[in-house]
């Protein structure tokens, strides 16, 4: 695979550059030592391209997995605490969530990284709360997403949030105190 596009947010690529010239240097061989090719094996049952041959998103996310394991970075989950204070006085919930949990798919010297080959949502949820939330928490200072470009992302299957979504239109104005760093690269 290669990149071929990049999108900053809040100074977020030149944070990368500066703070963590070696992790940034892994990530570029992890993403140039992807063979996409060989993640060309789902067979398409929609009715708008039935019997074709796609990229599956699965088998993209273990190829990506493998490599950032090998180079040490780690997926980092933390425990979800939630406060019942806004519940309205009629309502008890019977128990707390025992396994609700948030998770950033690869963490390396408080580097985030998420690799995202699903729906348009998760895409705008990683870059907008998730990076936010592991700021916040204390456990990264920048953050980068990784996506497919349009013509990448027409080969998989229908509805694959793609990088053009979030560099042509997207703007930060729901929230202004965003303070993570993002780069996202397609």
């Amino acid at each position: 695979m290669k990149i071929a596009g990049i999108y900053s947010f809040n100074n977020g690529k030149e944070v990368v550059e500066s703070k963590y010239n070696l992790e940034f240097s892994e990530i570029k061989n992890i993403i140039h030592s992807i063979d996409s090719k060989r993640c060309r094996t789902k067979t398409s049952r929609e009715k708008t391209m039935p019997g074709r041959i796609l990229y599956d998103p699965k088998e993209l996310n273990k190829a990506f997995t493998k490599e950032f394991v090998r180079q040490k970075w780690k997926r980092r989950r933390i425990k979800c605490k939630y406060s019942s204070k806004y519940y309205t006085e009629d309502f008890h919930p019977a128990e707390q969530p025992k396994s609700a949990f948030r998770e950033i798919d690869f963490v390396k010297n408080r580097l985030g990284v998420e690799v995202q080959f699903g729906k348009y949502a998760f895409m705008v949820y990683n870059v907008c709360a998730k990076m936010t939330i592991f700021h916040n928490l204390n456990v990264i200072d920048a953050g980068i997403e990784i996506v497919p470009v349009k013509s990448f992302a027409d080969e998989m299957s229908t509805g694959v949030s793609y990088f053009e979504q979030l560099s042509g239109t997207w703007r930060p104005v729901a929230s202004p105190t965003l303070t993570s760093r993002c780069w996202c690269w397609a």
